[in-house]
């Protein structure tokens, strides 16, 4: 079971997402805007959130913004809004996922369990998966990343994308690859999504940045000697 937040404006559409997430046995708790989603995250640890974009006090990208400030939760964003550049913003923000409405609850919910698959607690069988690369380690269970014993910030989807990497060393990885495996179920967007992200990551590494190697009209690769 995992434990939900649900921020919509809309009662309607938190009482559809309830029906469907405790059908599925889910816990949610509920925000009427984005101000009140932000203080149930400090008061409370969530395993995902649902934020609505256009919300009063506090808008989503906004309150996504202020949740990112000391969380790395899943969010998944849920607008009426289905231009491109908001999609764009979302993800470049740190969002997992992007919701268009009117949408299926069905579809909302196969969203959910996708982003809880990818980012869940790691089983049993990897408790150990830690790498380290000279000055670099990486802590896969642990979601943590040390650049020569300093601690690194990442956003989420920024550390799925360097353990997929990780995970997959040396391995030749192509864009609609990392697309389909990292950011997953029917992700709306293009190959610029994996480059910005790559750009950050890179940035993030630095003396170690030169192990994420492009592969030019391919993708990129994780490259150890």
């Amino acid at each position: 079971m995992a434990k939900l937040l649900i921020a919509d404006d809309e009662a309607n559409i938190r009482e559809v997402v309830r029906e469907y997430a405790e059908f599925g046995g889910h816990e949610l708790d509920e925000a009427g805007d984005g101000m009140e989603a932000v203080s149930m995250c400090r008061e409370k640890q969530y395993d995902l959130i649902i934020l609505d974009i256009m919300m009063p006090k506090l808008d989503g990208f906004s309150a996504c913004k202020e949740i990112r400030k000391s969380s790395n939760v899943p969010i998944i964003m849920m607008s009426a809004r289905s231009e491109e550049y908001d999609k764009l913003f979302g993800f470049e923000l740190g969002i997992d996922d992007y919701v268009t409405k009117p949408f299926s609850p069905k579809e909302l919910m196969a969203r959910v369990q996708a982003v809880l698959a990818r980012t869940g607690a790691p089983k049993e069988e990897n408790a150990s998966e830690t790498m380290v690369f000279d000055g670099l380690e990486i802590d896969i269970p642990g979601r943590s990343v040390s650049v020569d014993g300093a601690k690194i910030d990442l956003t989420p989807k920024e550390y799925d994308l360097l353990f997929y990497l990780v995970r997959n060393k040396n391995l030749a990885l192509s864009r609609n690859q990392l697309l389909q495996d990292v950011w997953g179920y029917d992700f709306f967007g293009d190959d610029r999504t994996i480059d910005t992200h790559i750009k950050n990551l890179r940035n993030n590494l630095g003396p170690y940045r030169d192990m994420i190697v492009t592969l030019r009209g391919v993708g990129y690769k994780f490259e150890t000697k």
